[in-house]
């Protein structure tokens, strides 16, 4: 969230006060967290900070990724890098990544093409057999792979365009309440700045929440697509 309306949505508009050093910083949590275990005794506080990867761990045994060697630590990286950039965006003069398309398809694409990929060199014939079920009536026989194909198509456009959407619509958001403080303050009209500053406030809250769920739910759909590989 950077200073106006239009700004988060563009790389190059920085100010003195950005902080892209600390972006990179704080990333590093990512990775120095995500394999703690290995080196760093149990705490509280470790597993505190490992909660994240466990929850996102539970969700993968319960698809067929657990079968794919490492896809289960790619998913509980991914879902921890996606936290800290939504996050991240939050903060003011920060740029927030998430809400551009060209970064959400970067992390949806890879991942999606890999399980392609992989389904087709490991069993073509059950791939290509799935999109055509038993007992199919003969009239769809003609239309059926090719709605299934598309199905499959869209899989990384949808994962990249809800998680940017939802992240923009809540930047602009804030933004839009914030310029109206901003002018009742300069009005001072204290009453009304009150409630705002506490809609402000609470809204704020509420887009912490949505950073993560929808880390989660981008994690959480690409584990799903999981249970199609054959």
């Amino acid at each position: 969230m950077m200073v106006d309306i239009f700004s988060s949505f563009d790389d190059h508009n920085s100010t003195l006060f950005s902080a892209h050093m600390m972006t990179w910083l704080l990333t590093f949590w990512s990775l120095i967290f995500i394999n703690s275990s290995f080196w760093i005794k149990p705490t509280n506080l470790s597993n505190i900070i490992n909660m994240p990867k466990q929850i996102i761990n539970i969700q993968t045994t319960r698809s067929y990724s657990m079968n794919l060697g490492g896809f289960t630590l790619i998913i509980s990286s991914l879902f921890i890098t996606l936290i800290n950039f939504n996050l991240l965006g939050l903060m003011p003069y920060v740029f927030s990544t998430t809400s551009h398309l060209v970064m959400t398809f970067t992390f949806a694409l890879p991942l999606w093409l890999s399980l392609i990929i992989s389904s087709y060199i490991k069993n073509s014939y059950s791939s290509l057999a799935f999109m055509l079920p038993l007992a199919t009536p003969s009239f769809l026989i003609p239309f059926l792979p090719i709605i299934e194909m598309l199905s499959i198509m869209v899989r990384p456009i949808t994962l990249s365009v809800r998680l940017a959407a939802n992240i923009s619509a809540g930047h602009i958001i804030l933004t839009l309440i914030g310029d109206y403080l901003t002018t009742l303050m300069l009005l001072n009209n204290y009453m009304v700045t009150l409630v705002v500053l506490l809609i402000q406030m609470g809204y704020f809250i509420f887009e912490i929440g949505i950073s993560i769920i929808q880390g989660y739910i981008f994690s959480l759909l690409i584990t799903l697509y999981t249970d199609d590989h054959q």
